[in-house]
């Protein structure tokens, strides 16, 4: 057993898929691209930003003699699902500068691991930008695709190869994997980046930064929780309140009514409309 980071945190999932040749290996397993790179970017960001809120790509690679940029998040958010189809239309949007031309001249791929799971509980999902036929045939205009995986739900219908890439990502939760259950020479190259002896000062400390925000982000939202539970409990007196007395209104209504009473006077009386003693 060898004991590593768990890639849970980004900083640790950095460390490992900066690697070119681990960033390219797991693309080509989940996309089917071969892609031709030497660096692949951290924290990558527009200057100035698209749109009203700045993206930030945890890991980006530019492939300029394939024409492919490629994208590799790491998140454990509620709104993955937007906020990364976000990032990906930024990086659309970034290479258009001209009205007479609105294609791309790179092709945009974003991969989103979800580390902590989803509610959907699906290894893979994704969004294809590709116009189609009322038969579900793709017209090959638009090759633009965000891919969402799922380590966590990994099962034997996933295929092989990345089942395998998945199956070593959710193994490090734990803080131990066992190298001899993996044959990819580069997912074991990932126990080697991870390896606790080999994580930096400077990485434990945002380690430890990232599961304390963690930690202050769970407080909120269950306090969050508890108001919500507190002020519908509230809202609930009060509208039961106010419901019994328009049944106390209405029964000294029917009375008045039974002695003859004018309507005026019981409307005066009760506080309810003209029409509503009408109806009884």
């Amino acid at each position: 057993m060898k004991h590593v980071a768990p890639l849970r945190y980004d900083v640790i999932f950095k460390k490992a898929f900066s690697d070119p040749a681990i960033f390219t290996a797991f693309v080509e397993v989940v996309l089917g691209i071969k892609l031709e790179i030497d660096k692949v970017e951290t924290e990558k960001s527009f200057a100035p930003p698209i749109g009203r809120v700045a993206s930030r790509f945890d890991l980006f690679a530019e492939d300029v003699k394939n024409r492919v940029i490629v994208d590799i998040q790491h998140v454990r958010y509620e709104d993955h699902y937007d906020a990364f189809l976000h990032y990906h239309c930024a990086a659309l949007l970034e290479q258009i500068i001209k009205a007479e031309n609105y294609r791309p001249q790179l092709s945009v791929y974003s991969i989103i691991v979800l580390t902590s799971g989803d509610k959907h509980k699906v290894d893979w999902a994704s969004i294809e930008f590709d116009p189609k036929t009322r038969q579900g045939k793709g017209l090959g205009e638009i090759p633009h695709k965000v891919v969402y995986l799922c380590p966590k739900y990994a099962t034997d219908e996933t295929p092989a190869p990345l089942r395998e890439w998945l199956r070593a990502i959710d193994d490090t939760l734990d803080s131990q994997v066992d190298e001899a259950t993996y044959q990819h020479p580069l997912i074991r190259r990932i126990f080697d980046h991870i390896e606790q002896d080999q994580v930096s000062a400077e990485e434990r400390f945002r380690m430890i930064e990232e599961y304390n925000q963690e930690q202050y982000k769970r407080t909120l939202a269950q306090e969050a929780k508890i108001e919500g539970k507190i002020e519908g409990k509230i809202e609930g007196k009060i509208e039961g309140k106010i419901e019994g007395q328009t049944e106390a209104k209405v029964a000294i209504a029917r009375s008045l009514l039974t002695e003859g009473a004018a309507i005026a006077l019981i409307a005066k009386v009760t506080g309810l409309n003209e029409e509503e003693i009408r109806n009884l």
